[in-house]
């Protein structure tokens, strides 16, 4: 089984990073109990996430959000360094497909895509801008583009087969640096138009190194660095408590009337259940 994997590369004034995740899309969607288009939303989300948080510093944290007036509600993710995590509203979601293709769009529908960045040393950055199409890679061009005044271009793909298996998942994020020159802009343009889609890539068993070397194919290709990436939640059973204790006595004397109180993380579908004197220690505690 191959490791998902991110790779960082450069080619004059331009970033290039590449990714495949189709283990960790495939164990988040198993998770969630995904249909095969909430597969396919929350594996774009994801590798959007991860894809951005890799042009921050270590331990920021980036979270995305897409909130349309589609059946599947909010599709959310939020990734930290190597570790990305993701849920969204309704799992279940089902929709025709449009063109031969899952319909992403239409399951989103119109509204917003809302980014908060978690900085060090300095308070949350939230920008937000109208979704481009729903389709989550385009929208987070455009977001990029009109909210952060970075010109970039993003493409993300998740391939479900006709059983809910994810096969391929990954991407790559095209990023100009100020004062590159527009004729390496023009051949990445040109490689880009040219290029198979990334879940094509992924299939056929390119690398990501691969990938950028494709993107930048006739220019000078400099591949940086690869680290592996993962399905991670920041959520434990100690994080829960900690939680609880923060609540007032009086909220904790009612859990404690029950025989079990449960907590639910909804980025990785974990419920922690805590016994009535489980509750009555940690009010002891306070």
């Amino acid at each position: 089984m191959e490791q998902d994997i991110l790779t960082k590369g450069t080619v004059p004034g331009v970033r290039i990073y590449a990714l495949r995740t189709t283990n960790l899309v495939r164990e988040a969607a198993k998770q969630h109990n995904c249909s095969h288009l909430a597969s396919a939303a929350l594996g774009r989300a994801m590798n959007g996430a991860l894809l951005l948080a890799a042009t921050m510093k270590d331990n920021e944290r980036i979270t995305l959000r897409f909130k349309g007036d589609g059946p599947i509600g909010e599709v959310v993710a939020d990734a930290e360094g190597t570790h990305v995590r993701g849920y969204v509203e309704n799992p279940d979601v089902f929709l025709p497909l449009k063109n031969g293709k899952l319909d992403i769009g239409g399951a989103i529908g119109e509204g917003n895509v809302i980014v908060t960045r978690y900085l060090q040393n300095s308070e949350p950055f939230t920008g937000y801008c109208e979704l481009e199409d729903g389709e989550i890679a385009s929208d987070l061009t455009k977001y990029l583009y009109v909210s952060e005044q970075t010109p970039a271009s993003v493409a993300l793909g998740v391939l479900v087969d006709k059983d809910g298996e994810v096969t391929a998942s990954g991407g790559y994020f095209i990023q100009a640096m100020p004062g590159c020159e527009d004729e390496v802009l023009e051949k990445l343009e040109h490689n880009v138009n040219f290029m198979p889609y990334v879940t094509q890539l992924l299939e056929i068993g390119f690398s990501t190194e691969k990938m950028i070397e494709i993107i930048g194919r006739d220019l000078d290709v400099d591949i940086k660095e690869s680290v592996p990436v993962e399905f991670k939640c920041r959520c434990s059973r100690e994080r829960i408590e900690s939680a609880l204790l923060s609540l007032d006595k009086a909220s904790l004397e009612e859990m404690s009337q029950d025989e079990v109180t449960e907590a639910h993380c909804q980025f990785c579908n974990t419920t922690y259940k805590f016994t009535a004197d489980e509750i009555k220690n940690l009010l002891a505690g306070k």
